[in-house]
């Protein structure tokens, strides 16, 4: 199976300026995710999709290939991520007349994530042939217990209403929040379909500790502080 590692990586991020390239333990932060995508021995290439000249030259430096700046209508605060996966897949079947089997996406924003825990995708990719695997972790709040909306009366109520009384949150259904540790998708799915969940999905639970997804100052200061926890216990 012919995997491609795609980082995508936008030059105008609003949370955290410049968020993709600001240093975090002594790197660009988007190093470290090329850096883990290398360590996958299953990947065949590693791709970064960015608007951005500065964000290629230091994406080439730490070893990924840029072998095109994305559209500027795909780098927009609106733009759906889907869209910048397809033209990734469409740009290599029209100028190296093949695409890949499957794309590893690696969002940048999650430096934490491991090797084993991307290698569990492949595994997971390889053996089940999902269209599609994602990356969840334990939620924090649960839509049928103590998540709530406010309905037009500015009354609220739970997302989810139960039929019966819920008097602890282990007796909600469980559910989990999603990642962006990784996902794995079948090429052919990307192009024919028009998001993820119109297909068969699969997921692989990530520990929370490293299913951090960097939105803003703190999270980047959470990221800092667990890279010096990792570095001390190394």
């Amino acid at each position: 199976m012919n995997i491609v590692a795609l980082i995508c990586a936008r030059s105008g991020s609003k949370g955290v300026p410049n968020k993709n390239i600001k240093e975090l333990s002594g790197k660009p932060l988007i190093a470290w995710t090329i850096e883990i995508a290398k360590k996958i021995k299953r990947v065949d290439r590693i791709i970064v999709s960015t608007d951005s000249e500065k964000i290629a030259d230091i994406a080439k430096s730490y070893g990924a290939e840029v072998p095109f700046l994305r559209p500027i209508h795909l780098a927009q605060d609106d733009s759906p991520e889907w869209l910048v996966w397809r033209h990734a897949i469409n740009f290599l079947e029209t100028q190296e007349g093949s695409y890949p089997d499957a794309i590893l996406v690696l969002p940048v924003t999650s430096p934490l994530r491991s090797e084993e825990d991307v290698n569990n995708c492949i595994d997971l990719f390889q053996k089940e042939k999902p269209d599609v695997v994602i990356t969840i972790t334990d939620a924090s709040r649960n839509p049928y217990f103590n998540m709530v909306k406010i309905k037009e009366d500015m009354s609220c109520e739970r997302v989810i209403p139960s039929k019966k009384n819920l008097f602890r949150r282990q007796d909600a259904p469980k559910v989990y929040d999603m990642t962006t540790v990784a996902f794995l998708a079948d090429s052919n799915f990307v192009l024919k379909k028009e998001r993820i969940f119109d297909g068969n999905v699969r997921s692989v639970l990530i520990p929370t500790e490293r299913s951090l997804d960097i939105d803003n100052e703190i999270d980047f200061q959470f990221a800092e502080f667990m890279m010096s926890r990792i570095n001390r216990e190394s």
